[in-house]
């Protein structure tokens, strides 16, 4: 009999975000009201001029292989957005186009980790930094941050924290799930601690367009020269443009890295699929008033849904300024019981929430902070309404 499973695949979990969302839409399946607050995935429709630049596409008969870093079209609608929206210049070399921001990381870290590299991730943190880095034999390294200071490191956090084997620190911001969103002031002393540690920064600003209060968002690669090389930029359509199907991600950065990056995509998937190159292409030079208009959306849900939150009995939560999640604190719902059932931490309530009240949130330990839980607001008012109302409905059934 063969062997088994190998340690690389055995060590790594499926991402629980999806998970919750199979589940829910499971029970809708079966017929079963279920209000998820589960997927980070924008209810909006992708935008017309998109969807027919696609259909056009196929028409045309665009769809045999391409180049495995992505269309010529595409990279220069690439340099010509992060141009326009943040004052920095790449070249064709540069960019690479994957098969969404995941991948785009994934990629990112084949290229660059090592058995034995330490990688800073602060916690909170997206669900799937952990595996992607371990899935390169190197090592997540959390640094633990507090609701006190937003959810974001501090200079000396970041000081202590790097080592020798230190090989990159990954950056989201905004950020999933806590919607912490460095200033300009916030960066600049990180990225001087960085640079002179010479270390690799990852930045991940997937919800670079979605900020609120008139908070100006600020890219890495756009502090200068310095930060530049050491920055690979991570950016896709998934979110600003709903567009989470298509699978389009892309990084920015040092092209030796960029061009280590397309050998390892051309042996694993080999180019995004031809279609989604040529709808990206329209969403990046295109009109962008849908993303403002979605972003208004967001932030008239990110008001309620904070404020519903904080009139529930044991549960708390701060203002995001960035994304579309709610991250509440949930820790003094501990210890308490429903039907003889003691809720002893996040994934017990959340399948409380789920299996009682038909409302489906991802548990915070996957992120990083079992006191949390997660809730994306990327669905209608009306869904948030009532899912918020069966919470509290159901919270006040623990005793």
């Amino acid at each position: 009999m063969p062997k088994g499973l190998s340690k690389r695949a055995a060590n790594i979990k499926p991402s629980p975000t999806l998970a919750v969302d199979a589940k829910a839409k499971a029970l809708k399946a079966q017929g079963v009201d279920v209000v998820g607050f589960g997927a980070g995935e924008p209810d909006f429709d992708t935008p017309d001029n998109i969807k027919e630049f696609a259909i056009k596409a196929i028409r045309d008969g665009f769809t045999k292989y391409c180049p495995v870093d992505g269309t010529p079209d595409l990279k220069k609608a690439v340099i010509t957005r992060i141009n326009t929206d943040y004052g920095v210049e790449y070249k064709p070399e540069e960019i690479i186009v994957s098969c969404g921001g995941k991948h785009s990381l994934y990629n990112i870290a084949q290229a660059l980790f090592e058995k034995g590299d330490e990688i800073l991730i602060p916690s909170p943190y997206w669900v799937s930094y952990p595996d992607i880095v371990m899935l390169a034999d190197a090592k997540p390294k959390f640094i633990k941050t507090k609701e006190s200071s937003g959810f974001k490191i501090i200079p000396e956090q970041l000081k202590k924290a790097i080592k020798k084997r230190t090989r990159a620190l990954i950056l989201n911001s905004p950020s999933n799930p806590t919607g912490a969103t460095y200033t300009e002031d916030e960066l600049k002393p990180i990225l001087e601690i960085a640079l002179n540690a010479d270390i690799w920064i990852i930045s991940d600003e997937i919800y670079d367009k979605l900020v609120y209060d008139g908070l100006k968002y600020r890219s890495i690669p756009s502090f200068g020269e310095e930060v530049k090389k050491r920055t690979l930029l991570v950016n896709g359509v998934s979110k600003a443009y709903a567009m989470t199907g298509w699978r389009i991600g892309y990084t920015a950065g040092d092209a030796k890295v960029v061009k280590a990056m397309a050998n390892i995509q051309s042996q694993s998937t080999s180019n995004p699929a031809s279609i989604s190159l040529k709808a990206a292409t329209e969403a990046f030079i295109g009109p962008q008033d849908f993303v403002e208009k979605m972003r208004i959306k967001f932030d008239e849900r990110r008001k309620y849904i904070v404020k519903t939150l904080n009139s529930i009995k044991g549960i708390s939560c701060s203002m995001p300024p960035g994304s579309f999640y709610v991250f509440p604190k949930i820790s003094r719902l501990f210890g308490k019981s429903y039907n003889g059932k003691q809720i002893g931490n996040s994934m017990e309530l959340a399948e409380f929430l789920l299996d009682v009240a038909k409302v489906a949130v991802v548990p915070g330990a996957p992120f990083g902070d079992d006191r949390y839980m997660r809730l994306s607001y990327a669905t209608s008012m009306e869904n948030i309404t009532k899912g918020l109302e069966r919470i509290r409905e159901t919270v006040d059934k623990l005793k």
